[in-house]
């Protein structure tokens, strides 16, 4: 507009000049003259008059050179020339931008109106930017012949890709489709029913990528020999330039941010690779820290990898493409948030396993008792620990639900032995050194109890109608306590029954049958209760069997 405004007040400074001229009839060389405005090294029309102070030759090179300044990135089918008409002038506006003034007294020197000069000019200039000069038979023909050459060698070349692509189908038609018939195959669901070979369908498929991108690339170059076509071949290249520049110039500005990441990169492996070559050689015993523990160097290796890692994270993501974004942020802050929420209880097993692994309440192997469920440590994991109980359950249990509860460890890793206990309750008639004896020659006799320490019997609690003897013995089997358990309540129950005592409460007493004892083998037919004796008698089991001889019973 400030160009503009500075015209128009040139040319009404040039209409007082003319008045004046006009009544000074004694300098017509100043005022008639005439000078060419040029565009593409082509005249397009002549400014024939000016004034003293503002020559026609300076306007018709400023209005050059302002023309060749606005249409240097010129599009058709983006840019419009059009005309905007005032009173004493009409401006040639390329979209929104003042690019030639025609005034009354251009029109009065061509003998037209102001209007008709003005679209004579626009036509003109939207000639030189179409480039519709008129072009000879020779040019022609020059160009024609450019295009079939090149239309020619599109069609050499396609098929050369054709016979090219056929020879390698040739070689891949050979291999077997071996591979399509294994059930955990999924590449067969995505190829069609009727492909004999999988390797010969993507070798189709490349071929008519490469004639499509070549035919996409190729063809408006075709048609850039004519210039009906030359603007539409520009746009269209333009269209596929700029995403090319946009990601070439993008890497290239890309580069040091991309060289500050590796080095961040390396030096984040190499430590991580240092801690792991420690850890390794504290857990093999071949490098020592005082008061660290063996089974500690895996897992604090995995935790300092993790911390470096995270920091390393941090520093790279500022210099990562787009981290800037709202996009990027949005997608960053989403990502967290589901993290956060869905993930309470997965974090609570993993602080709960690092927790317990710095505890150190088992090993892997150890028979232990977490709520009830005996079992041996089969795998201890950040999130979960595995027990395999004697009944050969595998039991999964979270960590969490191991940290706030009870744990009983039967193992020990310095080879002391553990004390197994039963309870026996055995009435007050019996004498107390008795049953001492008889309970720890019980234990004697039992595979895996060790004979020294020797077993030993506690007189745990004096009930109202029995007293409760507590067997203890030492064992270096905690794994095989079920077997160990068994065998020593069948060698008490021989032990008593030899001695012909009975593991009875005297509370049994008040419901006894009638029977003097329990105890197998001591009970007779005159020991038995009534009842007994008169189910024997029914069933015939105390009846005496004679057997008569046949000579008798004729001799009688």
């Amino acid at each position: 507009m400030l160009l503009k405004k500075i015209f128009l007040v040139l040319l009404l400074s040039h209409h007082c000049l003319c008045a004046q001229d006009t009544l000074n009839p004694q300098q017509p060389d100043q005022i008639l003259t005439k000078a060419p405005v040029v565009l593409n090294n082509d005249t397009l029309f002549y400014f024939k008059n000016g004034t003293e102070t503002y020559p026609v030759k300076v306007r018709a090179n400023e209005a050059s050179l302002r023309l060749s300044r606005l249409t240097a990135a010129y599009n058709p089918l983006l840019d419009s020339l059009w005309l905007q008409q005032n009173n004493e002038f009409v401006e040639i506006m390329l979209n929104n931008n003042l690019a030639l003034v025609t005034t009354l007294q251009d029109a009065a020197s061509d003998s037209t109106t102001t209007f008709k000069l003005a679209e004579g000019r626009l036509e003109k200039i939207k000639n030189s930017l179409r480039g519709t000069k008129s072009l000879t038979t020779k040019e022609w023909a020059i160009r024609i012949g450019y295009f079939v050459l090149l239309l020619v060698i599109l069609i050499l070349y396609i098929k050369l890709i054709n016979w090219i692509f056929r020879k390698i189908n040739l070689r891949l038609s050979k291999v077997e489709r071996s591979f399509l018939r294994k059930k955990t195959n999924l590449l067969k669901y995505f190829i069609p029913k009727d492909t004999v070979n999988i390797f010969v369908f993507i070798s189709n498929i490349l071929r008519i990528g490469v004639i499509v991108i070549t035919f996409f690339i190729y063809a408006p170059f075709m048609f850039s020999f004519f210039p009906w076509a030359e603007n539409v071949v520009n746009l269209f290249y333009g269209y596929i330039a700029t995403p090319v520049k946009y990601v070439f110039f993008g890497f290239i500005n890309f580069i040091p941010s991309l060289f500050f990441i590796l080095v961040i990169a390396f030096f984040a492996r190499y430590f991580v690779r240092v801690i792991n070559e420690i850890a390794n050689d504290v857990e093999i015993g071949r490098f020592r820290l005082k008061n660290f523990h063996k089974d500690w160097a895996r897992p604090t290796g995995k935790i300092f990898s993790i911390l470096i890692y995270a920091l390393a994270l941090i520093l790279i993501f500022p210099y990562l493409p787009g981290s800037g974004s709202s996009a990027f942020q949005g997608v960053s802050i989403f990502i967290g948030a589901l993290i956060s929420f869905g993930s309470t209880s997965a974090i609570a097993n993993i602080i709960a396993g690092v927790v317990i692994t710095y505890m150190r309440p088992f090993q892997i192997g150890h028979r232990i008792k977490i709520d009830n469920i005996v079992g041996d440590v089969i795998e201890k994991t950040i999130l979960v620990t595995r027990i395999r109980t004697t009944k050969k359950e595998v039991v999964t249990i979270p960590n969490a639900k191991i940290l706030t509860g009870t744990i009983v460890n039967y193992s020990n890793d310095d080879d002391k032995p553990i004390i197994l206990h039963t309870t026996v309750t055995l009435g007050y008639d019996l004498n107390w050194e008795t049953a001492e004896e008889l309970l720890v020659e019980a234990a004697s006799k039992t595979e895996f109890i060790l004979k020294e320490p020797v077993p030993f019997v506690l007189q745990s609690s004096l009930d109202d109608y029995y007293v409760s003897y507590e067997l203890n013995a030492y064992t270096l089997e905690p794994t095989k306590m079920p077997l160990i358990y068994s065998e020593i309540h069948k060698n008490i129950l021989i032990a008593f029954n030899k001695a012909g005592v009975e593991i009875l409460s005297p509370g049994y007493v008040a419901a006894r049958d009638g029977s003097l004892t329990t105890v197998p083998g001591k009970l007779t037919t005159e020991d038995k209760s009534p009842l007994n004796k008169i189910v024997d008698h029914l069933t015939g089991q105390n009846q005496k069997i004679t057997i008569t001889k046949p000579d008798d019973t004729m001799k009688s």
